[in-house]
C-alpha cells in the first residue's frame, strides 16, 4: 500500500513543480448578482506570482506586491480600468479594496444591481496588454445557472443574455 502512496506523492509533487516555476498566466473572476445586499459583487483572483511579475513591468522594477499598499492600490487601479462590464451603457463600478491571500491577489468591486438586467456585456483586459497568452476566466452568478466567459487570444468583449423573468 505505501509504495502506491509513494507514487501518488511522486505524481502530486511531479505535477505540482512546473506550475511552481512560472506563472499561471489566468486569472478568475466572479461576478455575483448578491440579491440578499442588491449588489452586483466583482471579485477578481489574480495569482500573487502573475501580479508581482506585473507591476514590475507596468509601473517600476522595484514595485513590492506584498508590502506596499501603494503598489496593491496601483494593480487593483490597472485591474479595474481593464475591466468593464456594459448594459445599456458601461456601468461605474465601485473599486472597494484588494487583498493578499495566501498565493493570491484579490481585487474588489462593486455596484447597485441595474434594474432588469436581461442582457450584460464585459470585457476582461488585465495582464492581457502585457501577456497575449493570459487568459481571463469570469463567472456571472446569481442569475439562473452559472454562466462563464473565456477572455484569451483576441477576445475583446462577450456578452450574456438572461431570461426576463416577467410572466
Amino acid at each position: 500500500m505505501s509504495r502506491w502512496l509513494v507514487l501518488l506523492v511522486m505524481l502530486v509533487a511531479a505535477t505540482a513543480l512546473p506550475a511552481a516555476a512560472h506563472q499561471q498566466k489566468a486569472a478568475l473572476t466572479k461576478v455575483l448578482f448578491n440579491h440578499r445586499t442588491g449588489q452586483l459583487d466583482v471579485m477578481h483572483r489574480f495569482y500573487l506570482h502573475d501580479a508581482e511579475h506585473a507591476v514590475k513591468k507596468l509601473f517600476d522594477r522595484n514595485a513590492d506586491m506584498l508590502n506596499s499598499a501603494d503598489t496593491q492600490q496601483a494593480f487593483a487601479d490597472y485591474v479595474a480600468a481593464r475591466f468593464s462590464l456594459l448594459h445599456e451603457q458601461q456601468l461605474p463600478l465601485e473599486l472597494v479594496g484588494s487583498e493578499v491571500e495566501g498565493k493570491f491577489f484579490w481585487v474588489y468591486q462593486q455596484i447597485a444591481i441595474p434594474k432588469s438586467v436581461t442582457e450584460l456585456a464585459v470585457k476582461h483586459d488585465a495582464l492581457r496588454d502585457i501577456w497575449p497568452e493570459q487568459v481571463n476566466l469570469v463567472n456571472i452568478e446569481g442569475k439562473e445557472q452559472i454562466r462563464s466567459l473565456n477572455f484569451e487570444g483576441s477576445t475583446e468583449v462577450l456578452s450574456v443574455s438572461f431570461e426576463s423573468h416577467h410572466h
